[in-house]
């Protein structure tokens, strides 16, 4: 009897070959953007001849893979979305919610389709200085990146198993929409009373529905601007592109890049093992080593996930033997990648630079101490919790084999320096000297650890892009965001409020501190940064806080809110990358949540931790 062949249906075999196509393109713009650096690097610093164009063709293939990397990580369902409250839903409610999350992205991307199309042609005009091509070519990523969303969202919609579902999903995003145009003579007359309305509300509604936060402040944007004002939408793309393009940025894919790399040539591994030969025999010793090791490994990677996923796998098994429980291991995991995001090259700090001028070699220089403060506060938790810990079995390492773990560590060791020294002396930019990193763990992965995987070199490049776009999606839609506030006068009001609270710096450190810790539970760290940054430092400026000593307090807070359950979605992360399940670290992590709170506040009093080493 001839057996039957089950084919899957269209809209799966289409989302699939489409699919497998961007990601082939945007692993190669990974690449050649990596190439293409390092190649102007070499030759402006080893052959004295800088690449004139080498800047440019890299800043027009970047919005092409920021698009791209957004379009995989819709494909795939990663961009940042708070999911805590959806998670908690019954299934017939939790599959409404995710149908109308999708409706939504999709409205949005309908909706700015045509003037993201506008935009590129008006883009004709401008012609690139070194490469001398028209711009258009540089913009055309806009457009089709939001109509490849699109393709992908219908393709999804038609994919799901519940016409009747999708109906009602579709049916309410479509009745809200219809919704707010009638409101549009009622909105208009409002004034400053629609960045409640949209910027609070509507965002705050979208968020917790579980649409994702890069296409909740875009609804938010759009809605604005078209209600409620007599601005094209066309501006909204142009200042989408404009925060996608900042050169800068392109750090990210970068260091996200490098991250996965360290872990890939097993670096993180040898940095780990000689961290546990110092320190294994102690009280708590592995607990401290994992401390340890978030820090360093922070320092090269700059992914809170790549962080976790290279220190959990090796050190949980052995701290779970000496009977470690898995909701404090989860819940120190956590909080340590908290403790480390200002430590550099963090993301964070590259996107901060980026949105408010301060110099990221400053930044660089400034957060090295406060996660070191924090690291102590951690640890004097630590120590209160492992007291009767038993390590009858444990034996304590010779110093022969501290020696030889420390020697095999030693490349890895020194990269996250090399990646310091070059940025605060200014051999190199932050993007530039990420290509230095990549190069240096190659050739460590080769010829040193002889652990290079070739095969995996596509799925990272894949994932690089992936994360990234999520990442840079977000802020484009955030700096449009901004934008609204700023051009309706909330900026000048929000600063006339913050200068005049009573106390003065003080008063207005810990609002801050307040503020970030919910910002950073609700729209996670880079969209909080980027939304309320620009508005903020000069703030920070005019009540006579450093700029510097300002970000490294606001990262902190920020960081507590994103690893903070039951919204940081941080937790959540590191409850997966550890296999723990959430409810097991809920208690255990409250004592290093004060931990990091009574941390932050002594960085926040002490400005010398933040800036004292700067010149």
């Amino acid at each position: 009897m001839r057996q039957r062949t089950v084919t899957a249906p269209w809209p799966l075999v289409l989302d699939g070959l489409l699919g497998r196509g961007v990601e082939l393109v945007a692993a190669l713009l990974v690449f050649a953007e990596i190439v293409i650096l390092f190649a102007g690097v070499v030759a402006r610093y080893g052959a004295q001849r800088p690449l004139v164009w080498s800047d440019e063709l890299a800043s027009i293939l970047f919005l092409w893979l920021a698009m791209l990397g957004s379009v995989i990580a819709f494909r795939r369902n990663e961009h940042m979305r708070m999911t805590a409250l959806v998670d908690k839903m019954a299934p017939p409610q939790r599959a409404f919610l995710d149908v109308f999350a999708t409706g939504a992205a999709l409205a949005f991307l309908l909706m700015v389709a045509r003037p993201a199309y506008e935009y590129a042609l008006e883009e004709a005009f401008i012609t690139t200085p070194a490469l001398e091509i028209v711009n258009s070519w540089r913009a055309a990523a806009l457009p089709l990146g939001i109509a490849l969303m699109a393709v992908f969202a219908l393709l999804r919609l038609a994919s799901l198993g519940s016409p009747r579902t999708v109906a009602a999903a579709l049916a309410s995003v479509a009745l809200v929409i219809a919704a707010f145009w009638l409101l549009e003579p009622v909105l208009r007359p409002l004034g400053n009373v629609n960045l409640l309305v949209f910027f609070v509300g509507v965002v705050t509604a979208t968020v917790f529905a579980g649409v994702p936060i890069a296409f909740a402040f875009g609804l938010a944007v759009v809605g604005y601007l078209a209600l409620t004002t007599h601005t094209p939408l066309m501006v909204l793309v142009g200042r989408m592109d404009e925060g996608m393009s900042h050169l800068i940025l392109l750090a990210v894919p970068l260091f996200v890049f490098l991250g996965l790399l360290i872990e890939m040539t097993g670096m993180a591994r040898a940095m780990v093992a000689f961290l546990a030969s110092l320190l294994g025999h102690v009280r708590g010793g592995l607990h401290y080593v994992l401390i340890g090791a978030m820090y360093l490994v922070s320092g090269i990677s700059g992914s809170k996930a790549a962080d976790m996923a290279a220190v959990a796998p090796v050190l949980f098994p052995e701290m779970i033997k000496r009977g470690a429980r898995p909701g404090d291991l989860v819940a120190l995991l956590s909080t340590t990648s908290a403790q480390t995001e200002t430590v550099p090259p963090s993301l964070v700090l590259i996107t901060i630079g980026s949105v408010t001028g301060v110099s990221i070699a400053a930044l660089f220089t400034g957060g090295l101490l406060p996660g070191i403060v924090l690291a102590v506060a951690l640890g004097f938790v630590v120590h209160r919790r492992s007291r009767r810990e038993d390590l009858g079995a444990v034996k304590r390492a010779g110093w022969r084999e501290i020696g030889r773990t420390f020697l095999v560590a030693l490349p890895a060791l020194a990269l996250p320096f090399v990646i310091r020294a070059a940025v605060v002396e200014g051999i190199a930019t932050a993007t530039e000297v990420s290509t230095i990193g990549v190069a240096y763990a190659v050739i460590a992965g080769l010829l040193i650890y002889r652990q290079f995987d070739w095969r995996r070199l596509r799925p990272m490049l894949v994932d690089t892009a992936c994360l990234s776009g999520a990442i840079l999606l977000i802020i484009g839609t955030a700096t449009g965001m901004a934008w609204g506030l700023t051009q309706s006068g909330f900026a000048r009001s929000l600063a006339t409020a913050m200068t005049s609270l009573p106390g003065g710096a003080a008063t207005f450190m810990v609002v801050s501190i307040a503020a970030f810790v919910v910002l950073g539970s609700v729209l996670e760290g880079i969209p909080a940064i980027v939304l309320f940054g620009p508005l903020l430092f000069p703030i920070a400026r005019a009540v006579g806080v450093h700029e510097v000593h300002y970000a490294m307090v606001v990262i902190l807070a920020m960081g507590i809110g994103l690893f903070a359950p039951p919204f940081g979605v941080g937790y959540y992360a590191a409850c997966a990358i550890a296999r723990v399940e959430p409810h097991e670290g809920m208690k255990p992590v409250w004592g290093y949540m004060l931990a990091l709170l009574i941390g932050t506040a002594v960085v926040a009093a002490v400005p010398w931790i933040s800036i004292g080493f700067l010149k």
